[in-house]
């Protein structure tokens, strides 16, 4: 087996062949990895989240968010050396135990390994599991715990998921087709519709024509950015709250991540506002975004008083659907947890897992606790009255 080129970020490979003939390279150093994820990530087949674009995980990694600050890369080849599916870690130690999870941490809805295609997907979980553990005894960590990873992605089996725990919360999504306006049929009631019609005549009424405005540009984005930073702190400093948007290591990775490519790429996140035309932006939403999806990361509105009669925030929503729909994009999902802008939106349930690989003795103890920990939120999260309870234990806390 070779050594680890840490130094360098050159690939290290396994020179034994384990089952199912899958060898791993593990890569320290971005760049030298990013032609290969390009070339994947561009092919028509490949089998990937927005959050597994090169450019989102290189502007989190940039921005120097905790651990993530340094990278590794894993890529998993067949018998053939072909890149069948690449896996992007940070690792963590907490105290003496190392653990490598999927870049992204809370940032990221899904933590889906990149794969090549459908049919590399389908690798046998067992065969997968083999190739981790022996490249995660090379990296000196005692587990790897992989968080919100989706069961199903396009239809296809995450074999990431078989072992795991259902998560203590799922994500929410909906099919877009290529019709705007069929799809607006489709996922709100003509009631609804009619509503939120006379919410932005009243809106106009007050404050002027508004516009559904896309970033084009790094000041676009930072322009919406700035009233959004201010929209959250407003409304944290209500609930009493610290303010986690204020980190100067998140906001960098968001300067970056929603710039465009400098040769035109698409930035790899996207940042949309309601806004009047004399300037004034009222709600703002950002996702990740690939070629297929739209991915909600946030979202925020104005707390002026005056303005929550108007639900600028839904307005928004009716718009970025249609204009998602209008430009190709074939799902849109409102990322991770229960709210009721979302059971009413949202026609698909994209059911989580989390799980805990030991490669470790070690290993295996975090996987027991974690395995507790897992239940019991899913538990809290699924009895309105044990959640009622926490909420109440939380106000405590912060009071």
């Amino acid at each position: 087996m070779t050594a680890l080129a840490e130094d360098l970020g050159r690939p290290a490979r396994d020179a034994a062949s384990p089952r199912g003939g899958l060898t791993a390279e593990i890569v320290s150093d971005l760049a030298a990895v990013e032609a290969l994820w390009r070339g994947l990530e561009t092919d028509p087949g490949v089998l990937m989240t927005p959050y597994q674009r090169f450019d989102w995980v290189a502007a989190f990694v940039g921005a120097g968010i905790g651990e993530a600050s340094a990278a590794t890369v894993l890529v998993l080849r067949d018998a053939a050396a072909r890149p069948r599916l690449l896996l992007p870690l940070a690792i963590e130690r907490h105290g003496p135990v190392r653990i490598a999870g999927c870049i992204g941490g809370r940032h990221a809805n899904f933590h889906m390994p990149l794969f090549a295609s459908r049919e590399a997907a389908a690798m046998a979980p067992d065969d997968l599991t083999e190739a981790l553990v022996g490249a995660g005894r090379r990296l000196g960590i005692d587990a790897y715990r992989f968080v919100n990873q989706p069961c199903f992605w396009d239809g296809v089996p995450n074999p990431l998921s078989r072992r795991g725990l259902p998560a203590p919360s799922d994500a929410y999504g909906l099919m877009l087709g290529p019709d705007p306006e069929a799809t607006l049929r489709r996922v709100f009631s003509g009631e609804a519709r009619k509503k939120v019609r006379a919410k932005e005549r009243k809106l106009v009424e007050a404050l002027g024509p508004v516009e559904h405005r896309i970033a084009r540009d790094a000041a676009g984005a930072a322009e919406i950015q700035a009233a959004f930073y201010a929209q959250k702190a407003a409304r944290f400093a209500t609930l009493g709250i610290a303010d986690p948007y204020a980190e100067p290591s998140l906001r960098r990775f968001v300067a970056a991540a929603t710039a465009p490519g400098p040769d035109g790429r698409a930035p790899a996140i996207e940042v949309h506002a309601l806004a009047t035309v004399a300037g004034r932006i009222l709600a703002t939403f950002g996702g990740a975004v690939d070629a297929q999806r739209f991915c909600g990361m946030w979202t925020s509105f104005d707390t002026d008083p005056e303005l929550g009669r108007f639900s600028p925030g839904e307005i928004l929503l009716h718009r970025l659907i249609g204009d998602q729909s209008a430009r190709g994009r074939r799902a849109l999902d409102l990322g991770v947890g229960e709210a009721s802008y979302k059971a009413k939106t949202c026609d698909e349930t994209i059911e989580l897992v989390e799980a805990v690989l030991p490669v470790s003795p070690t290993g295996h103890l975090v996987a027991l606790a974690a395995g507790a920990a897992v239940r019991l939120k899913h538990r809290v999260k699924r009895s309105p009255r044990l959640m009622d309870a926490a909420r109440r234990l939380r106000r405590l806390r912060r009071s």
